[in-house]
C-alpha cells in the first residue's frame, strides 16, 4: 500500500478530518488546508511481512496513521492525535462508524502536561534561539583559529591578527612551542629568514589546531600566545547552526518576521500559546477544545502585535500555572494500556472478521 493506493482504495479510510489552522478556527485566506486521517491496512498485508505506519503526500499535507499507529500515539498523549480524534464535527470530512467507539476521554491522562506543554516550552526555546539569531547575523565568511589567538603585551593581550599587521609578521614564519602544564599557551618565536623550517601558527584556513614547530635553541622568543580554543569551538557550533538555519528556514514566514518588526516568528508563537491553552484546558476539565475559543488574541500575536519578551514572560507564567494544574488535576497519570490494547484488538476483529 501507499499513498497513492489509498486515495484510489477509500474503503480503507477509517476518518479523514481538517486539521491545522483550518480546525482551529485560526486561518487565514491564504492558509493552506491540510488533512489528516486514520486507515487500515488491506488484510493480506497486514497479517503479512509488510508493516505500514503512516502514508502521505510529497508535501505532507495530507497524512494518514495506520490504526495501530494511531493508537500508539494516543497513548503517548501526542498533540496531533489527540487532536485528530477530537476534531470538531464540522472538520471531519468522513468517519467510519467503527471509530465511534474510541472517545479522547480514554487517551487522557497527565501525560499531556509533558506531550502539550513541554512541546510548548521546547518552541519558547527554540523561539529564543531564533530571536538570537536574528539580532546575531553570521558572517558568511568563516573565521579562522587565527581569530581566536592572543599575544602578550606589556602586562596585557591583543589579537593576534593585529599585532602580526602591526609587526608586519607573516604567521607563515612564526613557529609555535608549547608551554608544559599551561593549557593552550605557547611560546611564539619568529623567523624573518624563513629559513628555520618553522610551520606557522595555521597550517591551512581550515585547521582547527594551531600548529607546532621544532625551534632551534637559539631562536629568539617574541611572545607568548593564548589560542582559545573554548571560543573557538563555540563559534564552529553556533556558525554551523546559523547557516544550516538559513538554508533550511521557511524564506516566507522569515520574512513576516522581519516585516512587523518584532523579531520573532510569531506564527510559531501563537501556535506556542495555543498549545499552553490547550494543556491547562485539559489538565483542569480533562476536555480537549481543538477550535479556540480566543481566535482574535491568537491572531493578534500572529500578526506581531505584541513584544517579544511580554510573550516570554506570559508564557513562563502559563507554564507555572499549567505545573500546578497538573498536579491537582483528577487525570490519571497515565492512559489504560490494556483497555486501549483490547478496544484495538476489538476493532480490528471486526475489520477483519
Amino acid at each position: 500500500m501507499n499513498f497513492s493506493f489509498l486515495q484510489n482504495n477509500r474503503r480503507f479510510i477509517l476518518l479523514e478530518a481538517i486539521s491545522g489552522s483550518r480546525a482551529y478556527g485560526t486561518d487565514l485566506p491564504e492558509s493552506d488546508t491540510d488533512i489528516k486521517g486514520v486507515f487500515y491496512l488491506p488484510k493480506e498485508q497486514f497479517f503479512g511481512l509488510q508493516t505500514i505506519e503512516q502514508l502521505a503526500d510529497p508535501g505532507n499535507d495530507r497524512v494518514y496513521y495506520e490504526l495501530g499507529r494511531f493508537f500508539s500515539l494516543l497513548a503517548k498523549n501526542n498533540p496531533n492525535l489527540i487532536e485528530l480524534l477530537a476534531t470538531p464535527a464540522e472538520s471531519v470530512l468522513y468517519k467510519h462508524p467503527i471509530m465511534e467507539a474510541i472517545k479522547p476521554e480514554m487517551f487522557l491522562s497527565k501525560l499531556c502536561f509533558q506531550s502539550f506543554a513541554g512541546y510548548a516550552r521546547t518552541q519558547i526555546q527554540k523561539a529564543r534561539g531564533l530571536n538570537k539569531k536574528i539580532l546575531n547575523p553570521m558572517d558568511k565568511e568563516r573565521k579562522s583559529i587565527l581569530d581566536f589567538c592572543y599575544v602578550t603585551e606589556n602586562q596585557g593581550a591583543v589579537k593576534l591578527i593585529s599585532w602580526l599587521d602591526r609587526k608586519n609578521f607573516s604567521q607563515k614564519q612564526c613557529g609555535l612551542v608549547r608551554i608544559d602544564h599551561m593549557r593552550d599557551l605557547y611560546a611564539l618565536f619568529y623567523d624573518p629568514s624563513g629559513d628555520m623550517g618553522f610551520s606557522g601558527i595555521q597550517q591551512s584556513e581550515d585547521a582547527n589546531e594551531v600548529a607546532l614547530s621544532s625551534v632551534p635553541k637559539e631562536a629568539q622568543l617574541v611572545a607568548y600566545l593564548h589560542f582559545n580554543r573554548d571560543g573557538y569551538s563555540v563559534y564552529c557550533r553556533e556558525y554551523r547552526e546559523y547557516w544550516e538555519w538559513v538554508s533550511s528556514r521557511n524564506d516566507a514566514r522569515y520574512q513576516n518576521t522581519l516585516n512587523h518588526g518584532k523579531r520573532y516568528d510569531a506564527k510559531n508563537m501563537m501556535h506556542t500559546f495555543r498549545l499552553l491553552d490547550m494543556a491547562e484546558e485539559i489538565g483542569r476539565e480533562g476536555i480537549v477544545h481543538v477550535r479556540r475559543p480566543n481566535r482574535d488574541e491568537l491572531l493578534a500575536i500572529r500578526r506581531g502585535e505584541y513584544e517579544y519578551e511580554a510573550l516570554l514572560q506570559e508564557a513562563e507564567k502559563k507554564l507555572a500555572r499549567i505545573e500546578r494544574v497538573y498536579a491537582a488535576s483528577s487525570l490519571p497519570v497515565e492512559p489504560d494500556v490494556a483497555a486501549i490494547e483490547s478496544l484495538l484488538v476489538e476493532m480490528r476483529e471486526q475489520l477483519y472478521g
